[in-house]
């Protein structure tokens, strides 16, 4: 795995609410990410947080000549230059938070009809993202190396 780093972090406090962009966020083990719609002491750990190469984001924009913003992706981390698929079933770090690649965060009909794109779920397949369990609290922050442990 190639070191990459963490291009942004957003959160959104109710499920289906806005999305906003934050410079760090508390990151909880067997939780997730303080503020966020999903943080809970029962959370299952492939909801705990999630994650997408900013360089899908722009492939996605490009072949469909849109400018969608990263944050409507409704995925918690955007990164650069590491390959998330390969992180399935993997240990890695972001900062100097742990976390465990569960499985592909595979994009769903419920937000292609709220960006009202009907080509999202057929170009994002297998490109949309890494749901992840988080192994160890700390501070998630923007510009986080993001490396194997």
């Amino acid at each position: 795995m190639n070191h990459g780093n963490l291009l942004a972090i957003w959160i959104a406090a109710t499920e289906g609410g806005k999305t906003h962009a934050v410079n760090e966020v508390r990151a909880t083990a067997g939780a997730g990410l303080e503020g966020d719609r999903y943080c809970s002491s029962t959370a299952d750990p492939g909801t705990q947080l999630t994650l997408i190469e900013g360089e899908e984001i722009d492939a996605f924009n490009a072949a469909l000549d849109l400018d969608l913003a990263p944050g409507l992706f409704r995925r918690n981390l955007v990164t650069q230059s590491v390959r998330l698929n390969d992180l399935v079933g993997r240990a890695f770090s972001v900062g100097d938070v742990q976390l465990r690649g569960i499985e592909l965060c595979e994009p769903c009909a419920y937000l292609q009809n709220l960006l009202e794109v009907p080509e999202l779920v057929k170009t994002l397949t297998h490109r949309g993202g890494l749901r992840c369990e988080i192994l160890s609290s700390g501070t998630l922050r923007v510009g986080d190396t993001i490396q194997p442990v």
